[in-house]
């Protein structure tokens, strides 16, 4: 009866030191955590897509509150709404940033760009790029193994059957970014929408030289450089034989778009141009042409009598 009372009471003493260390290491080692962070956390899509910047939308709550500041900081799959939830929260003021939305800059189409080879393989555009150059002769466009469907949360992107090329639903996407981290070519783009949605951008990402390009893929930017001349607004840049176009400095002229001989540069969702105005002078030379050649026949039929 003796022993077993001793070890009662030696456990019981064993419980009582080591609940006491534990309670002494909990209040030396205590982690204290704003409780506005859960406050933040709540607000968001906890959509966890990391196209904030930040690991998660936990993370990204604590940013907030510890940052002290909104400034460069945007969830894109909230918006502006939650961004103003969360500034009145923290007490800030959240500064309404530009949206922006996913771009694929490859026109590499089934026609623009035809195959030379055939892929057997695991489907993936990682694996594809990491153990050969792709099915056509350009090394730098879309591989269209899906990467970029696979991730995305939203249901934003698709592979077109006809093109083989991705296509972004604005109304779905988000820039969360995470096709463009997926996408092993960096061809899908994070660019601001653009006043009225409308944007200009060079559909092309291939460094080859001009004719190497060009026989890869008929819409191929070459490098000529036309563009980076006719721009007033000194927003395209000609850098490893690309041109490039800063959303920072265009402001959608579209003179670039015009003067490419590729058609390698895209405006989205701009009015048709007129016809008319781009017509004129070609119709005006056709007319004199016309004019002129009718003439001719009437001088010799009036000079032939004389003779």
């Amino acid at each position: 009866m003796n022993l077993i009372l001793v070890a009662v009471i030696s456990l019981g003493a064993i419980g009582l030191i080591a609940a006491v260390i534990l309670y002494a290491a909990s209040k030396k080692f205590a982690v204290y955590e704003d409780p506005r962070i859960a406050q933040v956390g709540e607000v968001l899509p906890q959509a966890n897509c990391g196209g904030c910047g930040y690991p998660g939308c936990s993370g990204f709550a604590a940013a907030c509150v510890k940052a002290g500041s909104l400034e460069g900081k945007m969830c894109p799959v909230g918006g502006q709404p939650v961004m103003d939830k969360i500034a009145g929260i923290l007490g800030l003021e959240a500064v309404a940033s530009e949206p922006k939305v996913a771009v694929v800059r490859c026109n590499g189409t089934c026609a623009n760009r035809p195959r030379i080879t055939q892929y057997d393989g695991v489907r993936s555009c990682a694996v594809a790029h990491s153990t050969y150059g792709g099915e056509t002769g350009c090394t730098f466009g879309c591989l269209g193994c899906g990467d970029c469907v696979t991730v995305c949360q939203f249901g934003a992107i698709r592979i077109n059957p006809e093109t083989g090329l991705p296509e972004v639903d604005e109304a779905k996407c988000t820039a969360c970014g995470a096709c463009s981290k997926a996408c092993p070519r960096n061809i899908i783009e994070i660019r601001p929408k653009g006043k009225n949605n409308r944007r200009v951008y060079v559909q092309c990402v291939n460094k080859d030289k001009g004719a190497v390009a060009r026989k890869a893929c008929a819409a191929a930017c070459i490098g000529c450089g036309k563009c980076v001349k006719v721009c007033p607004f000194e927003a395209i840049t000609l850098e490893n034989n690309l041109a490039y176009i800063d959303p920072a400095k265009c402001k959608s002229c579209r003179k670039c778009e015009t003067e490419c001989p590729q058609n390698a540069i895209i405006a989205v969702n701009f009015p048709p141009r007129k016809v008319r105005e781009a017509a004129a002078p070609a119709a005006d030379a056709a007319v004199k042409a016309e004019a002129k050649v009718e003439a001719q026949p009437q001088a010799k039929a009036e000079t032939k009598p004389e003779a």
